[in-house]
């Protein structure tokens, strides 16, 4: 899987954003007010979010006396991420949209409530974005060991043999293993 690239959220936020702002424009007096619902479904879920990629990230390292991940389940959590990632910018953006279309009637009370709650569920949706975007790099493999040591080994020394075999080599002591 490739990682989630950012300008395919921008494209979505936008387009929904847009997408929202023609339908307020359209039909803006037949819609109901903006429930407050949104918001705080998307602040659980980008904590859970946060959380799970927070214990993920640790069992990935491999410490010791953390309980391994089950290699299965990391592409089931990477596709979680780049689902939640995708529907929050959709969310933000139809949210913003929104936003927008009502921003130049504050001053009536229904207008001013909806852009409250555009405002909010904005600001939620972008925190389920970087809450799925810092999940889906937790999810990452670890970077290999630092093979460069190995490397050297390999290398004929000044005594003409190659790695280290024992009492071979500048510290050797005389008379063991010959």
């Amino acid at each position: 899987m490739q990682p989630t690239k950012s300008w395919s959220l921008v494209v979505i936020a936008i387009s929904c954003a847009a997408l929202a702002w023609v339908l307020a424009r359209t039909s803006f007096a037949s819609l109901p007010p903006l429930p407050w619902t949104a918001v705080p479904a998307l602040a659980l879920l980008a904590c859970g979010e946060l959380l799970l990629g927070r214990n993920l990230k640790t069992r990935l390292q491999g410490r010791p006396g953390v309980k391994p991940v089950d290699p299965l389940s990391v592409p089931r959590v990477v596709a979680l991420a780049k689902a939640s990632s995708a529907a929050a910018a959709a969310f933000g953006g139809l949210a913003a949209g929104f936003c927008i279309y009502v921003l130049a009637s504050l001053n009536k009370p229904v207008p001013r409530h909806d852009a409250l709650v555009g405002a909010f569920t904005a600001a939620a949706a972008i925190g389920l974005v970087a809450a799925a975007l810092y999940l889906e790099r937790c999810c990452r493999a670890p970077e290999p060991p630092d093979d460069d040591a190995d490397e050297d080994r390999s290398l004929p020394f000044s005594d003409g043999h190659h790695g280290p075999t024992g009492n071979r080599g500048p510290n050797r002591q005389r008379g063991r293993n010959r």
